[in-house]
């Protein structure tokens, strides 16, 4: 019974917990709709907010943030090459004479890379003494031989003339002699045989005798006979030939000279070059040598001038803050980097980034107010003596949407507490209006490209008035007519009437006869132009799809955010695949093929990859049932024939459970169902 009665006590409590839920839904729907009506009354209350405009003094002015610097000062940077690490540096602060050592940098490398460098200096050395030495020789060599080929070119010469004018004049007087001579002897023989014969005959000789006159006689002709000959040879072929040969010898002569000379030249000029070569090679490893020593000496950074030593990264100020490290031992520092000031002077400068917005109003000449977050109370008044004509480079690199102006402020004090890099403030004093009437920033509005406000009056709806404006310094701004003083204006005026209407022109912009609208229409009537004389994209044979029509059919990739058939290839319209359909199915089979396969190859050069890929995905995650829809619908539209890559599927071709992938999936002839594809 006890169980039965907890039964019974718990079904009755379950009327009383929803009527409680519901009670508290009730209150907390309640509270939410208070909560709105506050939040309205409040909004509503905010737009009203008016402001009393005001007379008197009004002071434009640009606030903006930097760092002190010293007026003159010697700027200390890394000479060395590359990166380098600081092995020691004077803390900062210090006061140094000139001479003092204030950095010293990693050298080691340097120190191994000189004695490498020394090794070959004096490499460089050698050979540049052993060309020196090459082209002696060459040069000497050179004179040797020309002198012996002149020589023997001479020699030549004298042979020629000698045997013109003398030695074959001998030989010819010799050979002459030797004829006559035999000549001679032939006669005497001659005559001793006549008295051979005479006394043989009376038999006072012996025949023996009388036989030797007779050889005598016969040897007299032989030697007249070859004397006569020699002569002859010697006339006709021993002096041509040998003249020839003589002849030739000079010619060749001289050829050996000319080649002698000319190689000696080109030994010489070989020579000359290579010591050329050697001597500049010396200067150059030289050069290397003496750099290398020079960036061993920069490695050590003395002081030039007497002053207090500043930190380059503790200089930064304003907008010009890098990532750079703080200087100490230990740090890498890199080439033309700045590492130390040194302040030549105590004239002071407040290097300060001006914004964009407030370039126009900042000009050289300006009174400053400059305030020094380390001197509390203290005030510096100073001039503006420099803008930057381009923004601040770094500042660009960290934000390129932030474009600052280095600007110099000389101040007129030589304060000693000053310091290069203390944090500053500096308010340029751009305007002061003795008395004026001004107004919030935030309650001008600006109506037609007119400045306008809202004049609220007891009673009345509030009234836009046009007014006349000067300068204004970010919270007040200076009205020079249509205001009074004492007049009340909306301190959010309704941005509503500042938007341009439909139908309304851009003030500006939309005459007619204005010079830039005619050149927009022209360019924009032309482009319309252009854009009309696109050819239409091929769909088929006889069938045209127009360029920008809407994709309407139902591919797994139609409908997707950014995507109609693919860039490049959009979808017809129903009406348009219909009409393609009707076409279509008047074609003979083999020109539905070939139609197909053209439609194929346009839609897959029309479609990048990865929208592909998105068609893909999107067929794999529909459901069984979608995709049985798709089918039937696509099905509905023919028989037989091949679906594209994605195509519309003329004929009722499909693509496989895959996808639709290129080349699509043919239909079984009996089942309907897909059989591949991908």
């Amino acid at each position: 019974m006890a169980v039965n009665n907890s039964k019974g006590n718990g079904t009755s409590r379950k009327p009383v917990k929803l009527i409680g839920a519901a009670v508290l839904v009730a209150a907390v729907v309640l509270a939410v709709i208070w909560l709105k009506a506050v939040r309205a009354q409040e909004d509503s209350a905010a737009t009203l907010a008016t402001y009393v405009a005001q007379r008197g003094p009004l002071t434009i002015s640009v606030l903006e943030s930097g760092a002190i610097k010293a007026k003159e000062q010697e700027v200390i940077r890394n000479e060395v090459e590359g990166r380098t690490t600081i092995i020691s540096i004077v803390p900062e602060g210090t006061r140094v004479r000139q001479g003092d050592l204030l950095v010293e940098l990693d050298a080691s490398s340097m120190d191994d890379q000189r004695i490498d460098q020394e090794i070959k200096v004096q490499n460089a050395e050698a050979a540049f003494i052993n060309a020196k030495e090459s082209l002696a020789i060459a040069e000497n060599q050179a004179k040797s031989d020309i002198e012996l080929a002149e020589l023997t070119l001479k020699f030549a010469i004298q042979d020629l003339k000698k045997y013109e004018e003398k030695q074959y004049k001998n030989l010819e007087v010799a050979a002459i002699s030797k004829v006559q001579e035999a000549n001679e002897v032939l006669t005497r023989a001659v005559q001793t045989l006549e008295w051979s014969e005479k006394l043989y005959q009376e038999k006072y000789l012996s025949k023996t005798e009388f036989l030797a006159d007779q050889l005598a006689v016969t040897r007299g002709k032989n030697s007249l006979i070859v004397a006569q000959n020699d002569l002859e040879l010697l006339q006709n072929y021993t002096k041509p030939r040998e003249i020839d040969k003589l002849v030739s010898d000079v010619n060749q002569a001289e050829m050996a000279l000319e080649r002698t000379k000319r190689k000696a030249s080109a030994n010489v000029v070989q020579a000359k070059a290579e010591l050329g070569a050697k001597e500049q090679e010396l200067d150059r490893q030289k050069t290397k040598l003496k750099k290398l020593q020079d960036q061993i000496t920069k490695a050590t950074v003395y002081s030039p001038v007497d002053g207090m030593v500043v930190y380059a990264t503790s200089s930064r100020g304003g907008f010009g803050r890098d990532d750079r490290k703080p200087l100490a031992d230990g740090v890498e520092v890199w080439e033309r980097q700045e590492l130390i000031y040194i302040p030549k002077s105590s004239s002071s400068v407040a290097e300060v980034d001006v914004h964009e917005a407030s370039l126009d109003k900042v000009r050289a000449g300006l009174p400053a107010i400059v305030k020094v977050d380390a001197l509390p109370g203290k005030e510096f008044i100073g001039t503006v003596a420099r803008i930057a004509p381009l923004p601040n480079a770094q500042s660009m690199w960290m934000n390129p949407d932030l474009k600052v102006y280095t600007t110099n402020i000389n101040l007129d004090t030589t304060d000693e507490n000053l310091r290069s890099g203390m944090s500053c403030k500096a308010e340029i004093i751009v305007e002061r209006y003795a008395d004026v009437v001004y107004v919030p920033v935030q309650s001008v509005l600006r109506v037609d490209g007119q400045p306008t406000v809202y004049v609220v009056k007891e009673g009345k709806e509030p009234e836009p008035r046009k007014i006349k404006t000067g300068l204004d310094n970010n919270s007040m701004i200076a009205v020079l007519g249509g205001l009074e003083a004492g007049e009340v204006v909306l301190m959010t005026p309704p941005l509503k009437e500042a938007a341009v209407k439909p139908g309304e022109r851009i003030p500006g912009g939309g005459d007619a006869n204005d010079p830039t609208t005619q050149r927009i229409n022209e360019k924009l009537r032309a482009a319309n132009e252009m854009q009309a004389a696109r050819p239409a994209q091929t769909f088929g044979q006889g069938m045209q799809m127009p360029a920008g029509g809407q994709g309407q059919a139902e591919l797994p990739g139609a409908g997707m955010p950014g995507q109609q058939g693919g860039q490049g290839f959009q979808m017809p319209s129903r009406e348009q695949m219909e009409a393609a359909r009707k076409q279509f199915e008047s074609m003979s089979p083999e020109e539905q093929q070939q139609a197909m396969q053209r439609m194929r190859q346009q839609m897959e050069s029309g479609m990048t990859q990865e929208q592909r890929d998105q068609m893909r995905q999107r067929f794999q995650n529909m459901s069984e049932e979608e995709r049985q829809q798709m089918r039937q619908r696509r099905g509905n539209r023919g028989q037989g024939g091949e679906g594209g890559a994605g195509g519309p599927g003329f004929g009722g071709a499909r693509g496989g459970e895959g996808g639709p992938g290129a080349g699509g999936g043919r239909r079984s002839e009996t089942s309907g169902q897909p059989q591949g594809g991908q």
